[in-house]
């Protein structure tokens, strides 16, 4: 909670980096319902492989791996599980499948945050619970020595300090002191320094940067694993999450590291989310139906470029085919030639 206190009263300056990445990220948000608006069934093969990336790569971050053979079985499937890490990618599968499809009945609240660990860490014993003991974040050397990486928040503190978090995160989204993103990465690094559970604090960090990442509209990580681009990350994750956490107990750490790190991972997973659809192919007939779809939404009249911002990926020769064709059948009318040529339904 320490960097939450610190943004309470909001800020006076926030860095030029983080200001491009808050800039890029909210231009990628505004195309999002454009290119949401493209074939369903695009759209749910993006969404299933997500899915399978999220709950592997989370665990893998955390050294739980399964065999890859498995995989379908344990993300989709009901059949047994063979040992405690199937256990833990399909946990984490479920928490997955509760965020997507209730996201706006989950406020960030105590009970939530128990809830995902619960159900992320399956049957152990403290599921749902905080830690009862001191447990700091231990770094093994290659030469097999190893140190304290980060002293977390006592057992005995932990309770408070959690609420305190929530309490603290809930007023500055409610008073508007600092960017939502800016709150969800410094939420984020808070969490983990206070490290609440005994085991699954990284995996519970990722799922509720997801779950707030939905409540701000944010819907890329319905279609782009946000895990496995960290995944893919982990040197700069765990960098990142190093420097920023240095001080955090005095006050004086400098979390834009970790805030810039995740807003990285935000706008490359919406640049990968528009590569992929625009490299993906489209079934025969697809853009007819996204151009019709399109001029059927305009209330009155509309031109192309109009009708291109509503369908990316189209060209604008198939735009005018599609548009000619529809004048042909008496659909719609050109009510102005030209450059800025005007069109209307009939």
């Amino acid at each position: 909670m320490m960097t939450l206190r610190r943004f309470l009263f909001g800020l006076d300056v926030i860095p030029a980096t983080t200001s491009w990445y808050l800039a890029d990220i909210s231009e990628a948000k505004g195309r999002q319902e454009l290119f949401t608006r493209q074939s369903p069934q695009r759209l749910k093969t993006l969404k299933e492989h997500a899915l399978v990336e999220s709950a592997v790569s989370s665990n893998r971050i955390e050294g739980i791996e399964v065999d890859n053979k498995r995989i379908g079985t344990i993300i989709f499937g009901n059949t047994l599980l063979h040992d405690r890490s199937e256990e833990e990618v399909r946990g984490y599968r479920e928490a997955l499948n509760l965020i997507h499809e209730k996201s706006s009945q989950l406020p960030i609240r105590e009970e939530v945050l128990k809830e995902l660990h619960r159900i992320t860490r399956g049957e152990i014993w403290d599921a749902g619970k905080y830690k009862e003991k001191d447990g700091d974040i231990i770094e093994k050397q290659q030469n097999g020595t190893s140190s304290v990486r980060f002293k977390t928040v006592s057992a005995a503190r932990t309770p408070d300090c959690t609420r305190e978090l929530i309490v603290l995160l809930h007023s500055i989204l409610d008073e508007r002191k600092v960017h939502p993103i800016i709150a969800l990465a410094a939420f984020n690094l808070d969490f983990l320094c206070i490290h609440p559970f005994r085991d699954g604090n990284g995996r519970v960090s990722r799922l509720l940067m997801l779950l707030q990442c939905y409540h701000q509209g944010i819907e890329v990580g319905r279609y782009i694993s946000l895990e496995r681009l960290i995944e893919q990350n982990k040197e700069r994750y765990y960098e990142t999450l190093k420097l920023s956490s240095e001080g955090w107990h005095e006050g004086s750490h400098d979390p834009w590291h970790y805030i810039n790190f995740i807003c990285y991972i935000l706008k490359s997973a919406y640049r990968e989310f528009e590569e992929r659809l625009g490299r993906l192919p489209q079934p025969k007939g697809e853009k007819t139906a996204l151009v019709h779809g399109a001029i059927n939404g305009f209330p009155s009249s509309f031109s192309v470029a109009e009708i291109q911002r509503k369908c990316p990926g189209v060209g604008i020769d198939m735009i005018r085919r599609v548009l000619k064709d529809m004048q042909s059948e008496d659909i719609v009318e050109c009510i102005i030639r030209g450059r800025d040529a005007k069109w209307q339904k009939r």
